[in-house]
């Protein structure tokens, strides 16, 4: 199929079947944009100002991209962003550098380590939810950020630090975090270099977080003692050559692993809150199951067998509202794709957003039902289902995700009811990651029925 062009220049959309143009839509509403594009071909080609990018619509054609990492090499604005200031972790670093640093960091997310993980998890879900009443109103969204961000620190680090410490490290993964997204938005860099009071705070966290990573790493290398956490690992892993990782290197993991944590598993875990809500008739058989399963308690690592529908739930989550909303690819030689020839240095996009959201693979698309992931359905062609990518470069920390979000999502029902407050609605703000601007909720406090 010969690809569309959609003369697309910052600022104006096009209207099919018309040469008229509205307004900043695609600023606007991006991913209502992305939706839009497969009626216009299986290959996209879009103008944004004088930079072409080629928009994949069908599965076939995102398997192919992301199954072919040596071609369609990690790059493209999105990444070289999240490199100028993460460095060249595993998420960004190019084909070049992937291989050596998934061997050495795959021990890191062994199912064997996951128990302990585990632990952690359940403490830290167990903290949140001692704090909250019966009538409470709480934003959804900033009290899940609260918790994975808190989830990603202590499994980064589970040594022994004292409150100050862990406070000031998780500040300054946010004030990094603020300055990295608000960089991405910026269409001036220019902008990044002024004295403001941002810039100023967005620089000094980073210097701190850098000291703070290299002293608890040199304090790990003294004690040679493996705490059981990421970073302990990260101290211990060698490559073929008998090399480990350079404390640079570790520096990089490390934000590409809370980065991971907090931008994956927060928008995914808030926004299954609110579908329920939103479902009660889901909802109601959610509590069936973790009242049979866990009759009030917290959730822990040997209950994710039986949390099936629990796992559903997050599964319709990520085909809905799938928290990374668009990815790039930069083309290393020319190639065919789509039966069209690109050349080296072309920009590819794909969006899981795109095809999850296909009427003709998910039949009402924009109905919320778990129920398409009974294992007894008919198994999905290869690139349908995407949101933690595929091939060589799918999320290495897909299980640790998905475990945490499992065992916080049926915890949480399992003692309480959250009800949509007027102004909570699911109008997604794409940044790094596809949130809403805010949930806010009311708690309702759950009696199980088996206890």
């Amino acid at each position: 199929m010969r690809p569309i062009v959609v003369t697309f220049n910052t600022g104006t959309e096009p209207v099919t079947g018309s040469r008229r143009r509205r307004p900043n839509f695609f600023r606007r509403r991006p991913l209502d944009f992305l939706a839009s594009l497969p009626a216009h071909g299986d290959l996209v080609k879009i103008k944004l100002g004088p930079v072409p990018f080629y928009a994949l619509c069908a599965p076939d054609l995102v398997h192919q991209v992301l199954l072919d990492d040596r071609t369609f090499d990690k790059g493209g604005a999105i990444f070289e962003l999240v490199r100028i200031v993460g460095g060249n972790g595993l998420a960004t670093c190019p084909h070049a550098d992937h291989r050596r640093q998934r061997r050495l960091l795959q021990p890191a997310f062994h199912r064997d380590r996951l128990p302990a993980y585990a632990r952690v998890m359940s403490s830290e879900i167990t903290a949140m939810l001692q704090n909250w009443t019966e009538g409470q109103k709480l934003d959804v969204l900033v009290t899940v950020n609260e918790l994975t961000a808190g989830l990603a620190t202590r499994t980064l680090f589970a040594a022994d630090l004292d409150d100050a410490t862990f406070a000031e490290l998780r500040l300054c993964m946010h004030d990094v975090m603020t300055g990295m997204i608000r960089r991405m938005l910026l269409p001036w860099p220019l902008l990044n270099r002024l004295p403001t009071p941002g810039n100023r705070r967005f620089d000094q966290a980073r210097r701190r977080l850098r000291q703070y990573v290299a002293q608890l790493t040199a304090d790990y290398r003294h004690s040679g003692v493996d705490h059981g956490d990421l970073l302990s690992i990260l101290l211990a892993v060698r490559d073929e050559n008998g090399q480990g990782l350079t404390d640079a290197e570790i520096h990089d993991q490390v934000f590409t692993f809370y980065l991971g944590g907090s931008e994956t598993t927060a928008p995914l875990l808030s926004g299954s809150l609110y579908l329920l809500g939103r479902n009660p008739d889901i909802r109601e058989r959610l509590h069936n199951e973790v009242d049979t399963v866990l009759a009030g308690r917290i959730a822990e690592y040997d209950d994710l067998p039986y949390l099936d529908l629990t796992r559903r739930v997050l599964m319709e989550t990520l085909r809905l509202y799938p928290p990374g909303w668009l990815f790039t690819r930069v083309t290393t030689k020319d190639v065919e794709l789509a039966g069209h020839r690109l050349p080296a240095g072309s920009n590819v996009v794909y969006s899981p957003h795109i095809v999850q959201h296909r009427a003709d693979l998910f039949p009402d698309p924009e109905c919320y039902d778990p129920d398409r992931w009974h294992d007894d359905r008919p198994r999905l062609p290869r690139g349908v289902f995407t949101p933690f990518g595929s091939g060589a470069r799918k999320c290495i920390g897909e299980v640790f995700a998905l475990t945490e979000a499992t065992l916080a999502l049926a915890s949480i029902v399992a003692r309480w009811q959250l009800d949509p407050l007027p102004g909570a609605h699911a109008r997604l703000a794409p940044r790094l990651s596809s949130t809403p601007r805010s949930l806010p909720m009311s708690l309702r406090e759950r009696v199980s029925v088996l206890v």
